[in-house]
């Protein structure tokens, strides 16, 4: 299969489109902003309020005849312009295939290789997220706003976030007998004006020892750490950058602030520099971006660049954690302000975590509603600091390939570390209402991700989707859920190049991912919980129809609060969310008959933990036989705060092959 590259099979219908676009874009830039002009977010009410010219106001009364004058000089010309744009959909691809071509930084030929040297596994992560980036005046109607000026932010705290140095703890003491394996960072101790400190009576010993794996995190620090480090060579992006701190308990006592220092030194020495992440001047309009003390979501400063996947672990005993050093909690953890947090659900065989930043090593992200094409471009420019290989514009327009008009793309975007092989893209045909006029379907890829000894490739399937989003439309997501597994089958069928006698292919894993706008515990949305995907495909938050786990959240946001102040950051949101009555003010709760649809005011009725409507479903069928594959790590995360309505994602697998290559 060939990955198409660009939009048209050549340059006069490209050339030809561009001119159209050109006609048609200044008609569609005055509307958009005319109708945002009248649909202000909460925070810019804020500050409206606090307005006693009503500058605003009168800036409204003035440009409105403007936008309105300027808007009906363009119509003709956009009338031109369409009627050219509109029959070359026809011709038009359904994806755009971007490679990075700066061969410094390209590390996805490198990446193959780690297979081999991994032993009995290797491990894989994915991220899946809805960005909500639609032409702002439609956006706004979701309470975000600036889609180009987020686009980019967008960009830059998930590369910031998967490509920081990845450090573990693990701190072993011969007098414990168990200990929590929560997230580090979540271990944390007063800041600022607490002054309560925690002593130390179980036994640390003074020495750190500091392992050191992998000789990068990428080559995905931003164009301006790039020039200050004045053109200085950057390690390769593609290999792992772990760092493991081990603190091994022989003696009581305590730890001086000078051997704290210098864990946290080592620390620092263990990974390159985070870039300095300055925001555009477009981002001093909105509130998500003025970086308080200790707020770490854009991994601005080094201190921040140490947090997330932090993980205390014992060989042989329980800590009481109450009594873990301050010091040494601050130095390693410098965001997390809330109380002692154990891991509960002990029965649970993989790590779960809210938390402030994507997970460190990042290999695969899904993205939906990446609809406005200038916002993907900004969006793709910022991930290609990080992934190598990035599908984007997804979809058809016009009448080509679907029922209905359909006026923008599908929305989805694919960023991966590792080679894509093969992808296609279906549209669903049973679209209804306002999300008829986009075309929304379900993109297929198949990555490579290594090769055994004896030079068989290693493969992996990543599904990623956006279903129809209107509420009591059931029968029409179910019916979506049908096509997503045809479609997916007749993928793998078509792009498989192994048999039974020739295996010339092994297939690692078969993830899916996306916005399915569907909640497993809510009762209006029984059929898609009972639907046939779920016997197929696992999903770690999910005990069956119509319960989860109870450490499982609702990943869709009350808009009305994104930029409450409590919320606002990504360490904010993260401690928010870790309280069940964080989670009632600032999460969308399946209606009820009984309560308006305001999430404001009603906390003591809720029950649950949200409505979860993004998804990460995994199988075990189809797999090479003797391969294991099972979850690692679940997170929901933070690091979005502000720029988008709804909760990251994330989960890691592991696919262990045994003492032995096949």
């Amino acid at each position: 299969m060939v990955l198409y590259t660009s939009p048209f099979p050549n340059s006069f219908l490209s050339v030809l489109h561009s001119f159209s676009w050109g006609l048609i874009f200044p008609c569609y830039w005055l509307a958009d902003r005319l109708v945002a002009s009248f649909v202000p977010t909460t925070y810019e009410k804020r500050q409206r309020a606090d307005d006693p010219c009503y500058f605003h106001a009168l800036c409204i009364i003035i440009t409105t005849p403007i936008y309105l004058a300027l808007l009906v000089a363009s119509l003709p010309f956009a009338l031109i312009g369409f009627l050219l744009w509109s029959p070359l959909q026809s011709a038009r691809r359904p994806y755009i295939y971007s490679r990075l071509e700066d061969k410094n930084h390209a590390s996805g030929a490198t990446l193959l290789t780690e297979w081999k040297a991994a032993g009995n596994g290797k491990s894989f992560c994915f991220g899946s997220a809805n960005v909500c980036l639609l032409p702002d005046s439609l956006a706004r109607f979701n309470n975000v706003f600036n889609t180009q000026a987020r686009a980019k932010e967008i960009g830059r705290r998930i590369r910031n976030g998967a490509s920081r140095p990845q450090i573990k703890i693990y701190i072993d003491s011969p007098t414990n007998t168990s200990i929590s394996a929560a997230s580090f960072s979540s271990l944390v101790s007063p800041q600022g004006g607490d002054s309560t400190n925690r002593t130390v009576n179980t036994g640390i010993k003074r020495t750190t020892s500091m392992e050191y794996k992998g000789d990068n995190s990428g080559s995905n620090n931003s164009e301006d750490s790039r020039e200050d480090k004045g053109g200085a060579a950057e390690p390769n992006e593609g290999e792992e950058n772990t760092c493991i701190v081990r603190i091994n308990g022989e003696d009581n006592g305590h730890m001086s602030d000078t051997e704290t220092d210098t864990v946290n030194g080592q620390a620092h020495a263990s990974g390159p520099a985070e870039p300095s992440v300055e925001g555009d001047a477009d981002l001093s309009k909105t509130p998500n971006h003025k970086q308080k003390e200790g707020d770490s979501g854009s991994l601005d400063s080094y201190s921040a660049s140490r947090e997330s996947l932090v993980k205390v672990r014992v060989g042989d005993g329980t800590v009481d954690q109450s009594t873990v050093n301050n010091k040494l909690l601050y130095k390693a953890s410098i965001m997390k302000k809330t109380s002692v947090r154990k891991k509960k659900h002990t029965d649970e065989t993989f790590d779960h975590e809210i938390c402030a930043f994507f997970p460190a090593n990042l290999d695969f992200l899904c993205l939906q509603e990446v609809f406005d094409k200038r916002a993907a471009e900004k969006l793709k420019e910022q991930l290609h600091h990080y992934f190598e290989y990035i599908v984007y514009d997804v979809g058809v327009y016009s009448c080509h390939g679907c029922c209905s008009f359909k006026f923008v793309n599908s929305g989805l975007l694919f960023a991966s570390r590792y080679p894509v092989m093969d992808a296609a893209y279906h549209c669903y045909p049973n679209g209804r209402g306002t999300d008829s006029l986009a075309s929304k379907g379900a993109l297929f890829l198949k990555v490579q991700v290594g090769s055994t000894p004896q030079d068989q490739r290693i493969v992996g399937y990543i599904s990623c989707t956006h279903l129809q989003a209107i509420a009591g439309d059931t029968t029409v997501r179910c019916e979506q859920l049908d096509m997503l597994q045809d479609w997916l089958s007749e993928f793998r069928k078509s792009t498989s190049s192994s048999s039974t006698a020739n295996p010339e292919e092994l297939v690692a894993f078969d993830v899916i991912c996306g916005d399915l706008n569907f909640d497993n515990c809510s009762s209006e949305d029984k059929l898609e919980q009972q639907h046939s995907l779920f016997t197929h495909y696992k999903d770690p938050c999910r005990i069956g129809p119509g319960e989860d786990k109870p450490w499982a959240i609702g990943t869709l946001l009350d808009p009305e609060g994104l930029y409450d102040e409590e919320v606002c950051t990504p360490d904010n949101l993260q401690k928010v969310l870790e309280s069940e009555e964080g989670r009632k003010g600032y999460l969308v709760y399946p209606t009820s008959k009984n309560h308006s649809s305001s999430q404001k005011g009603r906390k003591a009725s809720l029950k649950g933990n949200g409505r979860r409507i993004d998804y990460m479903l995994y199988t075990e069928e189809g797999l090479y036989l003797e391969w294991k594959v099972e979850v690692e790590e679940f997170s929901f995360i933070t690091q979005l705060a502000g720029l988008t309505d709804h909760l990251p994602v994330a989960m890691r697998l592991m696919v262990s092959t045994g003492e032995d290559d096949p």
